[in-house]
């Protein structure tokens, strides 16, 4: 019988390392080997399969049609590695081994810092792997097995995932000074200025859900998006530079102290997000996201 050589997993995550990073060296320190050694692990599997994945030159790396292809096979089968694993976790104490997690930058600053304490207490043995990303791109690392769960506000399309709601936090309009004085006491989406609007930049799904709570199609032309964080905005409302919209987490975590904005609730019944954590369906951890998220939830709630 014929005897049949099939690629290892460390040169599937070699593979995977490039076409992420798109450079030798810099794949090669993701994976925590040399170059050299990246370089012949890829070239034994390109001999083992009998094509060219990777056309490499001095200045660019270019991956074949073929080689995407496989590409995204080999991530799919990383990610059925990861969870033979997460099936061995699964059936021990719960929260207990390595798990990633990606947190939005809206959510990050104001939530994690009360949360990570009580879960280092409380589940010594987790070794929990923290990501900041926007939340497109850390619904694609938990799509594609980079990211085990993902912290984020819904409403946003995730693919196909498991979610566990956790509580809702809502929008408020942020002034300076004693600008919000001659308005009412919750600001109506007619009251808003949308030429003064700042938001954050693309990417960041506070900005959709902050031009939905204003229900007004033509604030999303006339807003000015030039923030790449929520203290940056604060800033420049603190300056004169607008208005913006704040999650009520930010402003429970102080983000408006030592600065002369104040804000006031949005009338608006959209004027709300879903703060949420979310996996892959079917997940073996499905378990351990749940008792997670019912920790999440009680930090919010004072009980943590």
């Amino acid at each position: 019988m014929a005897v049949t050589y099939l690629p290892t997993l460390k040169q599937l995550q070699y593979l995977v390392a490039l076409h992420d990073h798109g450079h030798f060296g810099r794949a090669a320190e993701a994976c925590f080997v040399t170059q050299s050694t990246l370089s012949a692990g890829l070239r034994d599997l390109e001999v083992l399969i009998g094509v060219v994945l990777v056309e490499r030159t001095r200045r660019i790396v270019r991956f074949t049609p073929l080689g995407e292809r496989i590409v995204a096979k080999a991530r799919r089968v990383l990610r059925e590695a990861d969870e033979l694993g997460d099936l061995a976790r699964a059936a021990g104490r719960p929260l207990t081994g390595d798990m990633r997690m990606s947190v939005i930058p809206t959510i990050a600053p104001f939530m994690l810092p009360r949360i990570l304490p009580k879960l280092r207490a409380d589940y010594p043995d987790l070794r929990l792997f923290l990501r900041e990303e926007p939340s497109a791109a850390a619904c694609e690392g938990l799509q594609n097995g980079r990211t085990d769960c993902v912290l984020l506000a819904l409403p946003f399309a995730c693919g196909e995932v498991a979610s566990a709601p956790l509580f809702d936090d809502r929008l408020f309009m942020a002034f300076q000074g004693t600008e919000a004085d001659s308005l009412p006491a919750a600001i109506t989406d007619d009251t808003i200025d949308g030429s003064r609007l700042l938001l954050l930049e693309d990417g960041h799904c506070l900005k959709d859900h902050a031009l939905a709570a204003c229900n007004r199609p033509e604030t999303r032309a006339e807003a000015t998006m030039m923030g790449t964080s929520l203290h940056t905005i604060v800033q420049m409302v603190d300056n004169g530079l607008g208005i913006t919209m704040l999650p009520e987490m930010a402003i429970a975590a102080g983000i408006l102290d030592h600065t002369s904005v104040t804000a006031r609730p949005l009338a608006s019944p959209d004027a709300v997000r879903q703060i949420a954590l979310v996996w892959r369906r079917a997940s073996p951890r499905e378990s351990d996201f749940r008792l997670l998220a019912a920790i999440l939830s009680e930090a919010k709630q004072g009980r943590a």
